[in-house]
């Protein structure tokens, strides 16, 4: 029992990877799955598709490593976060497609709230915003959609979680109905300071209390799983920002990281204390370990890996997420791309904006497209430096930790360096989230080594220094400024 099982569960895939005693990924197996689009800025995914491709990809990483059930240790869960399902208690199955958090449908609702004076209250008990990004305005418009839903959910028939309850669920046979206060602090139905569900959020929003999941510490005892051969706790569970926050070891107040997946989020960690924004950030749970909070200034970046996903299914222009580097490196300077594909998300939260490109000529093409989409990724990232510098003393100071899928790209980790001034430091495992879940399971487990031992073991693969001219970056980025307010006023 010297392995761990690492669950990835993100927006267009589902991973496991299997770890040992050592932490080293001894295997591993992915499978993307279907994006609903429904209605124009709806997004959905089919709750049995989560279920399902998690659940293959767990049996094939294990065959993969020639291992059972009955070599784990336990099993460490993240996922994409906020997005919402609704599901029948009796029966497990869901009685909507999961709104993943990409969805836009309750602007109006979010515009309503507002007009009704009710932000500042949200602010500070959530430490959120009123967006349609969180889950608790997709789960009122559940209730009030699904036909007999609301009467179902008074009644106590039904359960309410984001990714990771849904997966425990499943995992557990139904047996646990449990989430993590990373996954409950993006809600906007949980009081970050008082550590509980807020009754008078669940009012505002007119959500049912007996719909909601018990909430853990990130590492704790979540529930045994019989889908693998043996008996196999449940110990780790975090959203993905968290769990690669910790999988970075961000650990003291100051460090940040940067996550560039289907979007690209940086937390910055603020220690014991909550740091309210004056520039539209969020407030959020970094991690909770021992009943102990640990505090975060977040920026949430809606398009950042998409739009290179968008590169290659939409336009076309690419079949290969790895040919906008070569692409990048050959093209013309000049275009820039608003990616503004789900609304615009920090510091700017404006849920209508939609997508633009200026400094279009007849010679643009897929280089010079390209180009503007990795660079649009380095723009937005210097958005929430920008922010998170005005809001607390000592941002920026520090290197830049990056993971993810984009971070592969030197060309891109370059141009991100240059843009915002910072040292950018990618580790030698790009994959920081899912070695967050599964430290958290081991360390429950006591198969791997406390906080401080984890954090000293992080590993530098490359750094990126900034190399442009204050006088270029600041020329770029405010042309970058400007499509942003063109693109907000079309």
């Amino acid at each position: 029992m010297s392995y761990i099982l690492a669950i990835d569960q993100g927006t267009t895939s589902s991973r496991a990877i299997v770890f040992d005693a050592q932490m080293r990924p001894v295997a591993s197996a992915q499978e993307e799955f279907e994006q609903l689009f429904p209605a124009s800025g709806w997004v959905e995914h089919r709750a049995e598709d989560i279920w399902q491709t998690v659940l293959r990809s767990c049996h094939a990483a294990l065959k993969k490593a020639r291992l059972t059930g009955a070599d784990l240790s336990g099993i460490g869960i993240t996922n994409q976060r906020e997005t919402t399902l609704l599901w029948d208690r009796a029966t497990g199955e869901a009685l909507h497609n999961a709104i993943v958090w990409q969805d836009r449908r309750t602007s109006e609702a979010c515009e309503r709230l507002k007009a009704a004076g009710h932000e500042a209250l949200v602010r500070e008990t959530t430490g959120l915003l009123l967006d349609p990004y969180f889950s608790g305005t997709k789960l009122a418009w559940l209730l009030d959609s699904v036909e007999g839903a609301r009467a179902r959910a008074e009644k106590g028939e039904l359960a309410f979680g984001t990714v990771d309850s849904w997966l425990l669920w499943k995992l557990t046979g139904g047996g646990v109905h449990a989430t993590d206060a990373t996954n409950a602090a993006r809600t906007l139905l949980y009081d970050i300071r008082e550590g509980q569900w807020s009754g008078t959020m669940c009012e505002m929003l007119d959500i049912p209390q007996s719909l909601l999941p018990e909430v853990k510490d990130c590492a704790a005892d979540f529930g045994t799983s019989e889908l693998f051969g043996a008996p196999v706790p449940v110990l780790g569970m975090a959203g993905d920002q968290q769990a690669a926050t910790i999988g970075q070891g961000c650990f003291a107040p100051g460090m940040m990281k940067s996550t560039y997946g289907t979007g690209c989020f940086a937390l910055l960690n603020t220690g014991s204390e909550p740091v309210l924004s004056d520039n539209r950030l969020l407030t959020t749970i970094a991690y909770q370990l021992d009943g102990e909070v640990t505090y975060a200034l977040e920026g949430s970046i809606f398009i950042a890996g998409a739009v290179v996903q968008w590169l290659r299914d939409g336009l076309h222009l690419i079949t290969d997420a790895r040919e906008t580097q070569g692409l990048a490196e050959q093209a013309e300077e000049g275009v820039v791309l608003v990616p503004a594909f789900t609304g615009l998300g920090a510091p700017y939260w404006d849920a209508n904006c939609r997508g633009a490109a200026f400094g279009l000529t007849r010679n643009t093409g897929a280089k010079e497209m390209a180009r503007a989409a990795l660079e649009a990724v380095g723009y937005q990232t210097r958005d929430l430096l920008e922010a998170m510098r005005a809001d607390w003393q000592g941002a920026g100071e520090t290197a830049l930790r990056v993971d993810g899928g984009m971070t592969a790209s030197d060309w891109t980790m370059q141009f991100l360096a240059d843009i915002t001034g910072a040292q950018v430091d990618r580790p030698a495992i790009l994959e920081s989230t899912a070695v967050g879940a599964a430290w958290l399971a081991g360390q429950r487990a006591g198969l791997y080594p406390d906080q401080s031992r984890f954090a000293e073991m992080w590993q530098l693969d490359r750094s990126f220094l900034p190399a442009m001219d204050a006088t270029t970056r600041d020329t770029k980025y405010a042309r970058w400024k400007r499509a942003i307010a063109a693109a907000q006023a079309f």
